[in-house]
């Protein structure tokens, strides 16, 4: 059995069906909180609700009473803890959400670890951003994380430190992935693709910050995902069962060719208004996945031109247009 929290969020909602499709039970949670529109996530939601072996519980992370799943589900194998407050914009109006749910939802999951005698892997999401303005690429789970330039990145390097504690502690096979910069099929309304494309289809400004001058390490969720899976079935060992690994592309994009090859697939040109830096951001993120790669087999299959293709046609067939 496993647990997915979050799952009515862009990589659970994936991450819970693959599951689903390959015939696992899984349980999952999420507050279905209004950070973005609750719609879209109701409509994840009851795409899952149609898998008899999906039970679903409207749990914040942060509340206490996530410990009530130690005893209705004392048999649980594996959790894959995706709940979080994201954005790093976000996090300079609301920082009291971010440690909420990132910092003290992690702990509570960490506690929930400890209630579950069957647990054998604890696997959660981490983030690029911990990297903050490294210059040196690619990021590798060696360098430095300890600049963080954003409060989500703050409070995600905290989620990092509190589980290396609780695995050395009372010896919880725990796995952090840092995920970059992800899209696809319903994506969250807050990221880029969706931002560009509701800008072109509405006749909009694209808001393009640091004049353009940005690249990403744009992870199709695809990709992610057979990344969260590969992983949990491997989990560390040793005298402290603790890792963590990159998931992304080993390449990065230029932010102008992504908006192109978007418009491209949209067959419409957008209005373009270049913008400075915002507080919080980077410039340029890259992963080293060498790691994970001889650890679990990971290998990103989509490529940029593929990836933008599925997510135009879904926005299309999903918001009618």
């Amino acid at each position: 059995m496993v647990l997915v929290t979050g799952c009515a969020g862009f990589i659970g909602f994936h991450t819970c069906a693959k599951l689903l499709k390959e015939g696992h039970q899984v349980i999952g949670i999420d507050n279905l909180n209004e950070y973005y529109d609750v719609s879209l996530k109701e409509a994840r939601l009851s795409l899952l609700k149609k898998y008899p072996n999906f039970s679903f519980y409207k749990l914040d992370i942060a509340d206490r009473s996530i410990f009530d799943l130690a005893q209705k589900h004392s048999d649980i194998e594996y959790i894959i803890h995706l709940a979080a407050q994201a954005g790093v914009r976000y996090s300079l109006q609301n920082p009291h959400a971010y440690v909420d749910s990132n910092v003290t939802g992690q702990l509570n999951m960490l506690e929930l670890c400890k209630k579950l005698p069957k647990l054998k892997h604890f696997v959660y999401a981490s983030t690029s951003s911990v990297y903050g303005a490294n210059t040196k690429m690619p990021f590798s789970v060696e360098d430095r994380t300890d600049t963080p330039i954003s409060l989500y990145a703050a409070t995600k390097k905290s989620c990092e430190l509190m589980t290396h504690a609780y695995a050395y502690l009372f010896n919880i096979p725990s796995t952090g992935l840092r995920f970059f910069t992800v899209y696809g099929p319903w994506g969250r309304p807050d990221m880029a693709a969706f931002i560009f494309i509701k800008a072109i289809l509405n006749n909009q400004p694209i808001p393009i910050y640091n004049n353009g001058q940005m690249r990403r390490n744009f992870t199709y969720i695809d990709d992610i995902v057979n990344g969260i899976l590969g992983s949990l079935n491997k989990p560390p060992k040793g005298n402290v069962p603790y890792a963590l690994y990159n998931i992304g592309n080993d390449c990065s994009e230029e932010l102008l060719h992504f908006i192109d090859t978007l418009e491209g697939h949209l067959g419409k040109k957008g209005k373009r208004e270049f913008l400075p830096m915002q507080p919080g951001d980077v410039k340029e993120t890259i992963a080293d996945i060498e790691a994970t790669r001889q650890d679990f087999g990971f290998e990103p299959k989509t490529d940029i031109e593929e990836g933008l293709k599925h997510f135009v046609d879904w926005y299309k067939e999903h918001y009618g247009f």
